[in-house]
């Protein structure tokens, strides 16, 4: 198995939506609230695509994973009921999803070990997510990562749950 972590390309558009379009069904099926609501959707990857944000973990050249990643791109993030760890630069993500069919791999500790690389190499040291409350899969892959909760930001409306990372 050869995994890499790469920019994404317009090419990558229908599989990044087949894996969007798993993630979403795995999230209703959980009984979360997020994701049901026609967001993501393939304009909003072609977005990230366009502004350079849009990444995909590839294992043997199967799209089997995606995600955005930007610096200092998140807004809401300025309004956080509570208090982040750092105020200095960061890395945010979006947008994760592993594929239906490589779930269990261990590729969602690969793509945020690949976040962790991208923002080293562009010597920044904090990295910022958030999640919804109804997203346990995502809550236990902050917390195995070492993420601390930091508060809540409103993001589309919706209160959701805020985790920073500070890299060694």
């Amino acid at each position: 198995m050869e995994v890499k972590f790469r920019k994404a390309e317009p090419a990558d558009i229908p599989a990044i939506w087949e894996v969007l379009k798993g993630a979403i069904a795995r999230r209703k099926a959980d009984g979360s609230k997020q994701w049901q609501d026609g967001y993501p959707n393939p304009e909003v990857v072609k977005k990230d695509i366009d502004n350079g944000y849009g990444y995909v973990l590839t294992d043997d050249n199967d799209i089997a994973g995606y995600c955005a990643v930007m610096i200092n791109d998140e807004p809401a993030y300025k309004d956080i009921i509570g208090k982040w760890i750092t105020d200095g630069d960061f890395v945010v993500y979006h947008r994760v999803a592993i594929s239906e069919n490589h779930l269990g791999k261990g590729l969602a500790k690969k793509m945020m070990t690949s976040i962790e690389d991208f923002a080293r190499g562009n010597n920044i040291k904090s990295l910022k997510v958030d999640t919804n409350f109804d997203n346990p899969a995502m809550l236990s892959i902050l917390k195995k990562a070492g993420y601390v909760y930091c508060g809540e930001v409103v993001f589309r409306g919706s209160p959701r749950k805020a985790f920073e990372k500070v890299l060694d």
